[in-house]
C-alpha cells in the first residue's frame, strides 16, 4: 500500500519529492534572512541613538520647557553658552 517513499520516508526529504527539499530549503532560507533583518535593524536603531549627543543648549531648553528656570534665567544661560 504505502511505500518508503510515500509521505516522508524516501530520499529527497518533505514527502519524499526532491520539489519538497526545495520547499524546505527555501523555508530556512527565509528563517536566516528574516533574523538578518531583525538583527540588522536592531543595530541601526542602537547606533542612531548612541550618536547622538544633546548640547548644552538643548538641555537648556528642555529646562525651559520642564519650568524649573524662568525666561531671564534662559535668555542669561543662552548669552553665556553663545559665547
Amino acid at each position: 500500500m504505502m511505500g518508503p517513499h510515500c509521505w516522508g520516508g524516501g530520499p529527497g526529504g518533505f514527502f519524499g519529492h526532491p520539489f519538497g527539499m526545495m520547499i524546505g530549503s527555501m523555508f530556512w532560507a527565509l528563517v536566516i534572512y528574516g533574523l538578518f533583518l531583525f538583527i540588522s535593524n536592531r543595530v541601526k536603531h542602537g547606533s542612531k541613538h548612541a550618536g547622538q549627543s544633546e548640547t548644552a543648549l538643548d538641555i537648556l531648553k528642555k529646562r525651559y520647557a520642564r519650568g524649573e528656570i524662568n525666561a531671564e534665567e534662559f535668555a542669561l544661560m543662552q548669552k553665556a553658552l553663545e559665547a
